[in-house]
């Protein structure tokens, strides 16, 4: 088991989630994402706001694993834990 394919596996599983809340917010909201991040924040829906952001790690893991590699997939679920363990206490 190498680290440093769990490791890349993790940064894809936080980029993707931060292009799909990027893209959420681009796509369904008036605001820039700063902006949208700071209203969804003050609206108390920042949590699903990152959810929603996390649909695009179900596709980083699918396409991982069609590509065997097994480990950066484990990365892609090691990112989505750290993620939600960060949005419940925050």
């Amino acid at each position: 088991m190498s680290k440093i394919d769990i490791l890349i596996g993790f940064v894809i599983g936080i980029l993707a989630s931060l292009l799909g809340s990027f893209l959420f917010i681009k796509f369904f909201t008036a605001f820039d994402f700063m902006a949208g991040v700071e209203s969804m924040k003050a609206e108390g829906k920042l949590g699903k706001l990152i959810t929603l952001g996390s649909i695009l790690d179900l596709v980083a893991f699918g396409i991982l694993l069609k590509l065997n590699k097994d480990i950066m997939a484990r990365g892609v679920v090691l990112a989505v834990i750290i993620i939600t363990i960060i949005t419940l206490f925050a």
